[in-house]
């Protein structure tokens, strides 16, 4: 039998989950497979992996492959700060503008393009792209979507003093928590006794960051841009339970996906049992 093959999100969010997992603080026996949240979404459906963090627009479309982890995901309740539309002009400006969208997401291309038709009529255009490569060729686009580590890394950036938080403006709206990632399990390996215990480990680890959070801000500071102050604030606006709230949260996203035709219908929210 094929050791369990776990996606892992490259960026700095979902740290507090698997540090524990990958220092073997929780055992385990993983094959971890990492990249950014479109990569595994894509090798997901293509049956490469058993268990991943995955985009919730993953789940949205494609929920007849998947099975839900219960209470582990990945979001806001407030800034994210990860999760940004960076621009050169302020936002009542950008009408009809074309933004740069990172092409390693899918949730957050989707979020945006509800919010500035849903909550901001801006009705911009979009264009798929590598921002950091961009801008380091000295173009300038109007505005950006970045994500994960690279929107950390660009909001400073000079050349765009303005920044459209999506998980601020989504609570802003709605009053709810914005879910971007959730943790996915194939259905048809969902009754193998390792995969079950691989679900209940990551549990362990969401569990273990949470208590443990001060610990992941100081390792957050030692290896990354940002300062223990920084690291500090970016964990504390971020969700990893995915209770009563998160759920409501993630189904009134799923009602504006189908009004705007980014999917096809509100499939049902189904979990695998351990």
């Amino acid at each position: 039998m094929n050791r369990v093959k776990v996606g892992r999100i490259s960026y700095l969010n979902v740290l507090p989950i698997y540090h524990p997992l990958e220092t073997g603080l929780i055992g385990n026996d993983f094959d971890f497979v990492y990249g950014p949240p479109a990569q595994l979404n894509t090798m997901m459906s293509e049956g490469l992996m058993h268990i991943s963090a995955n985009s919730c627009v993953e789940y949205l479309r494609h929920s007849e492959q998947y099975l839900l982890l219960p209470d582990l995901a990945i979001g806001s309740r407030g800034p994210v700060q990860s999760v940004i539309m960076i621009s050169r002009k302020p936002l009542e400006q950008l009408k009809g503008c074309n933004v740069l969208v990172s092409a390693q997401t899918h949730t957050s291309a989707a979020l945006l393009k509800i919010l500035l038709t849903e909550y901001i009529a801006l009705n911009p255009t979009y264009e798929t792209g590598n921002a950091t490569e961009l801008l380091e060729s000295g173009e300038r686009p109007e505005a950006i979507l970045c994500i994960g580590d690279e929107a950390l890394n660009l909001r400073k950036h000079e050349d765009y003093p303005y920044i459209f938080d999506l998980g601020e403006e989504w609570i802003r709206w709605t009053g709810l928590p914005f879910i971007f990632g959730i943790w996915l399990v194939r259905r048809d390996v969902a009754e193998r006794e390792d995969v079950k215990e691989a679900v209940r480990s990551l549990i362990r680890g969401k569990l273990w960051g949470q208590k443990n959070i001060e610990l992941v801000s100081e390792l957050t500071a030692e290896n990354s841009i940002l300062n223990l102050e920084e690291a500090r604030s970016y964990y504390d606006g971020l969700v990893y339970d995915l209770g009563e709230r998160e759920l409501e949260g993630l189904k009134v996203f799923a009602k504006y996906l189908l009004k705007t035709g980014q999917i096809s219908h509100i499939p049902e929210l189904e979990f695998i049992d351990i």
